[in-house]
C-alpha cells in the first residue's frame, strides 16, 4: 500500500495562516480543486483529531476516513460504519491493519503531531506539497519540531496557476 502525505504550505513552511487552522482562507481555488480531487480519489484517508475539530471532514462515497485520537470514545456519535472512524492505534499498527486489506494507497493529509509520527516511523512513500506563494512569518508547519532526518527525490514539478502555485510530488527515500 503506497502512504501519501499531502499538505499545502507557504514559501516559509507555514500550514497555517497566524495559527488559523482553517486552511481554505488562504490556499489557492487551484490548491483546492486539486485537493478535492486527491480527497474524491482516496480510498483511505488518515487525519488527526485537530484537523477534524477545526473543520468536521465528510467522506466521500468510495473512501474511509480514519481520524487518529487519543479518547475514540469521545467521538463515538461521529462515526458512521465503513465511512468515519476514530481509531487509537499507532501509525505503525493502522497501516499494518490496512495493508491486511490490500488497499492500494493510504493519505495522510492533516496534522503536524499525525505527519510527524508517520515520518518517524518512516511510513510514508511520497510527499505531495502544493507551495503557495504567499509568506506568513507566523503559523504552524507541517511537522512538529523534532528531530528528523528526511531525504526526499523529487517525482514532478507542475504549475497550478499563474500565481505560480506549484505542486511538488516528492518520493520519500528510505533509511537502508
Amino acid at each position: 500500500m503506497k502512504k501519501i502525505l499531502v499538505f499545502v504550505s507557504t514559501l516559509d513552511g507555514k500550514v497555517t495562516k497566524w495559527g488559523d487552522p482553517f486552511v481554505r482562507r488562504w490556499s489557492s481555488k487551484a490548491d483546492q480543486k486539486y485537493f478535492n480531487r486527491v480527497w474524491k480519489d482516496s480510498e483511505l484517508i488518515v487525519v488527526g483529531s485537530n484537523t477534524f475539530n477545526a473543520s468536521p471532514l465528510e467522506p466521500a462515497a468510495n473512501h474511509l476516513l480514519v481520524i487518529m485520537t487519543r479518547e475514540p470514545a469521545k467521538y463515538r456519535t461521529k462515526a458512521v460504519d465503513g465511512k468515519i472512524e476514530f481509531a487509537d492505534e499507532t501509525p505503525c499498527q493502522l497501516v499494518a491493519r490496512f495493508e491486511k486489506q490490500n488497499l492500494k494507497q493510504m493519505t495522510v493529509v492533516g496534522g503536524a503531531h499525525i505527519a510527524t509520527s508517520f515520518l518517524k516511523d518512516e511510513l510514508i512513500d511520497e510527499l505531495w506539497l502544493t507551495l503557495e506563494p504567499r509568506i506568513f512569518g507566523q503559523g504552524g508547519s507541517f511537522v512538529t519540531e523534532e528531530k528528523l532526518n528526511i531525504e526526499l527525490e523529487l517525482i514532478s514539478c507542475e504549475k497550478l496557476n499563474d500565481e505560480g502555485t506549484l505542486l511538488i510530488k516528492y518520493a520519500i527515500i528510505k533509511s537502508a
